[in-house]
């Protein structure tokens, strides 16, 4: 039987500038799905984008997939190929640099 969890990585949380989530374990997962829910946005232009990065051991972190706008309430896409641990880098931008902030909430969806 194969099993399933929804992780909620970052409930309610308003990022502005460069950012990482919380690493989670996934070793025991066959498959990987991130959510990204934006719930409110300040600032010009405001822009988010963020990239998926992968661990051996949840301190050292490298790029997994490409670096991919956050556009929209909700965006979802799937990773592939990761080893034991996950999380999201990236970055919230104003137009120009400016400054901005968006209110996030990021789920990651795993089965075995």
């Amino acid at each position: 039987m194969r099993e399933s969890f929804t992780a909620v990585l970052e409930r309610n949380r308003t990022l502005a500038g460069g950012f990482a989530t919380e690493p989670y374990e996934v070793a025991w997962a066959a498959e990987a799905r991130w959510f990204v829910r934006t719930l409110e946005r300040t600032g010009t232009g405001t822009l988010m984008r963020v990239t998926t990065q992968v661990s051996p051991d949840g301190l050292h972190w490298c790029d997994l997939d490409p670096e991919r706008e956050v556009a929209g309430d909700l965006v979802t896409w799937e990773s592939s190929g990761f080893g034991g641990w996950l999380r999201l880098k990236g970055a919230v931008e104003g137009e120009d640099g400016g400054e901005a902030s968006a209110k996030v909430m990021i789920y990651l969806a795993l089965k075995s």
